[in-house]
């Protein structure tokens, strides 16, 4: 047996039946030219199921000690049941995305069992347009967004002539990863006696750390009384709406994909990044949502940016991340004063990051989170939210990528909710596309498939605001209305068959989450002076 570490640890002490705490992906491909479709799925399936040594942890299972669920540990489980971890699933064709979408909602809901390695893979076939997909889960505490995304240029070439002959979670496959990556960047071992510093380097070394990490919570605890300038907390003035609240076990998935081009000419236009550009849109969509439920609140939403605290050659945690608190601006009308708030939230929160090194960053995040996870494990989340919710950029291959040939076309990310904040929005960047993932619990968030449409109204907002699109009529945000039982008896038909033909991908059946591009001519921009932050 091995311990699991104690920000691994905090993902399981979390998780119970309303809250799974894994995160998954959906991966489209398309079938290589000329190839017979049932023999080929044959064949990767059984690239899939090679039983082998698997790396840490994905051949382990959690178990406990003598404290209890208080001490957690791997343990190798013998018996490991491959057929089990990957299964093939079909759709009745000809699949369209409606039902891909409904599948992985349904398998994203239920938990991991516990008496095996946490993960599962998969393939599902039945798709149109000559495609197929593959959607995996594993638990948070075996990876995070990078690992994930190491994992992923792992398993998949550039090349569409390379043959899979490992499972992708397979030692053999992960060591020839790190051979490739690492390379020269590897660690070099210095002679023995290097390695023993002096007593006042030790000293120093802890002088600078405590020093550090006095200050940054100095700053942090004077931010709740408004003496930390731009800098946002959790907890602090986060408003309470739908999507603030104790979850279900049941989720809802959507998916769409954003030409990164277009974020791209915005940055540049804006002088913002492309993760300010994503909080943008994403603000500009919960604005319209809420509005749309009619409970837009008055003080700002909170969101939850990760950032990673993983060295260049750390390839081995399974998590090494930290946290930024974006002030999402929704309060503000304006979408150009909006961006600047936003832009002058991230850089606070990256100044109080700035001076710590990795170490006393993962220390400092570990002692924020620790009333988060009291919060959660007491049932206490719902009625405190530490933040509105969760918007995750993670950095992906910008490369074509292929699997036994077959041309992967997109990969849509699949996070986690908990009580408190009932939505999660990922994204990922692929080629020259922003793939979103977006889970949101099917209860307390409803039509969650409308924050597809919302993320291209604000895409084009913020294009309107860069004079890279001419500005249109103001569209009118349909609110929420209750109408008496008998009206809604008679529309539910008609509501049905129109569910069927909106505009968001995540919900028409019959199109693919394709990449939304820009279609109107440019005009001179006419924005005030930069603010913060340069790409």
């Amino acid at each position: 047996m091995r311990p699991v570490n104690l920000a691994d640890a905090g993902f399981l002490m979390m998780e119970k039946r309303e809250t799974p705490m894994h995160v998954g992906g959906l991966h489209l491909f398309n079938f290589p030219k000329g190839v017979d479709q049932r023999q080929f799925l044959q064949e990767v399936l059984a690239a899939l199921r090679v039983q082998e040594e698997y790396r840490r942890p994905f051949g382990e299972y959690v178990t406990t000690g003598r404290a209890g669920p208080l001490r957690l540990y791997w343990e190798q489980d013998s018996h490991l049941e491959i057929d089990y971890h990957v299964r093939h699933s079909a759709l009745p064709q000809p699949g369209r995305y409606r039902e891909l979408f409904m599948l992985v909602s349904r398998l994203h809901s239920t938990l991991l069992d516990r008496n095996r390695p946490l993960w599962e893979i998969h393939l599902i076939e039945g798709l149109q347009d000559n495609q197929f997909a593959l959607y995996s889960k594993m638990h948070h505490a075996a990876v995070d967004g990078v690992s994930a995304m190491h994992m992923v240029n792992a398993m998949y070439s550039r090349d569409p002539r390379t043959r899979a002959k490992h499972s992708p979670l397979s030692f053999a496959t992960y060591e020839a990863y790190k051979k490739r990556q690492l390379g020269a960047k590897a660690p070099r071992v210095e002679p023995r006696g290097k390695e023993l510093k002096n007593v006042m380097e030790v000293l120093r070394q802890q002088y600078d750390t405590t020093a550090n990490l006095v200050s940054a919570f100095r700053q942090f605890g004077g931010a709740f009384f408004g003496r930390s300038g731009n800098l946002s907390v959790p907890w602090h003035q986060v408003p309470h709406t739908s999507i603030n609240t104790n979850v279900t076990g049941a989720r809802r998935f959507v998916a769409q994909s954003f030409d990164f081009g277009r974020v791209r000419e915005v940055c540049k236009a804006t002088a913002a990044t492309v993760n300010d550009i994503v909080l943008a849109m994403c603000s500009g969509a919960l604005r319209r949502y809420l509005a749309s439920q009619n409970e837009r609140p008055t003080h700002s939403l909170k969101a939850m940016a990760p950032v990673s605290l993983r060295e260049e050659t750390d390839l081995d945690s399974s998590n090494a991340v930290g946290f930024i608190t974006a002030d999402l601006a929704t309060d503000i009308f304006d979408p150009e004063q909006r961006l600047r708030k936003i832009q002058a939230s991230m850089a606070a929160g990256k100044d109080l990051l700035r001076n710590m090194t990795a170490r006393e960053a993962s220390l400092f995040m570990q002692v924020t989170q620790v009333p988060a996870l009291l919060s959660s494990i007491l049932g206490l989340a719902g009625h405190f939210p530490a933040f509105s919710t969760v918007i995750s950029n993670v950095p992906g291959p910008r490369e074509q990528l292929y699997w036994n040939g077959a041309s992967l076309e997109g990969m849509y990310p699949a996070s986690i909710v908990f009580d408190g904040f009932a939505m999660n929005i990922t994204l990922v960047s692929y080629r020259k596309q922003l793939d979103f993932g977006i889970v949101a619990c099917r209860r307390s968030v409803p039509q969650v498939q409308r924050i597809i449409d919302y993320l291209e109204d604000a895409l084009q907002e913020l294009e309107e605001l860069a004079g890279l699109r001419r500005a249109g009529p103001a569209k009118k945000v349909v609110r929420r209305r209750k109408a008496p039982a008998a009206a809604r008896a008679k529309t539910t038909a008609r509501k049905t068959t129109a569910r069927g033909k909106t505009k968001a991908a995540a919900q028409a059946g019959t199109k693919a989450p394709g990449v939304r591009k820009k279609a109107t001519a440019a005009v001179k921009p006419k924005l005030a002076a930069a603010g913060p932050g340069k790409r």
